[in-house]
């Protein structure tokens, strides 16, 4: 589908986004999970997303941070297919190695695409396993058998999931309820994990503790896709970063490099410019 507005021939955006990144983020598409470019996300006349361009290289973390309204969700959506019918999508997506923008969410979801998405969307009627075996649901369709072997993977995640494995999910505390939605991503054996927004509305304990999780799948070779408002944790915690602001990408490069940039520092990080004496 096309949207409307801005989105012609931004060639030489793209080199400088491209140069910004550096390293093994520039690696060949050989090296790369996810490639976005001149991504551009409408609904209606109003564009909410302008010529993006993002990669993801295997089993790193890449994420993107900033404001309110900045256009994150609305580019996972447009990534995992996931977007309302009021929006349109237009450029390249590229996930292992096929363009797929605008395939539907059960195209992306067998090619091994999960989101997590910002209100993590369980079943609260049903209990934790079951919530956990519907993330198999794909998988198991297509002729997988191994699914009671994936949840004792996830489980070793997350032990707390275990205790509470015939639980209703409606009854479960914010940061479990956070522990099943990635836990059930999980469950598809996913090629890229897409988190939005993972630490909203948790505790700082229980923040800690799904980040430390999050480095952990990155330790077992798992690419990730990190949407979050949480600035300084996800430049401490991520490879690679993106700043989006108004719907286009303002910064982009390793993250250690965009945690020390003043603009970022001071934007993001909460840490402003002392007066002068």
């Amino acid at each position: 589908m096309s949207a409307p507005g801005r989105c012609e021939a931004p060639a030489q955006q793209r080199g400088a986004q491209d140069r910004h990144l550096g390293g093994e983020a520039a690696a060949g598409d050989a090296d790369l999970v996810l490639d976005v470019r001149d991504l551009c996300v409408a609904y209606g006349k109003v564009e909410a997303l302008h010529n993006a361009n993002l990669r993801v290289p295997r089993g790193r973390i890449v994420t993107v941070i900033g404001p309110n309204g900045a256009g994150k969700t609305s580019l996972l959506a447009a990534i995992m297919g996931a977007l309302p019918a009021t929006g349109s999508v237009r450029g390249e997506v590229r996930f292992a190695g096929l363009e797929c923008a605008g395939a539907p969410i059960e195209t992306m979801v067998a090619r091994g695409l999960t989101l997590v998405p910002e209100k993590r969307e369980l079943f609260g009627e049903m209990t934790v396993e079951d919530n956990l075996l519907l993330g198999a649901f794909q998988r198991y369709r297509d002729g997988a058998r191994d699914h009671r072997q994936t949840m004792g993977e996830v489980f070793q995640l997350f032990p707390r999931l275990q205790e509470r494995r015939a639980q209703l999910a409606g009854t479960l505390s914010g940061g479990e309820r956070q522990m099943l939605a990635i836990g059930r991503a999980l469950m598809a054996k996913p090629r890229l994990l897409m988190l939005d927004e993972p630490s909203l509305g948790l505790a700082p304990l229980i923040v800690r503790e799904i980040f430390q999780i999050v480095d952990a799948l990155r330790q077992r070779g798992a690419s990730i896709l990190l949407v979050e408002q949480n600035a300084r944790a996800a430049l401490q915690l991520a490879d690679y970063a993106y700043v989006l602001e108004t719907g286009e990408v303002a910064l982009a490069g390793p993250a250690a490099e965009l945690a020390r940039d003043p603009r970022v520092v001071e934007t993001y990080l909460g840490i402003g410019r002392r007066p002068q004496a």
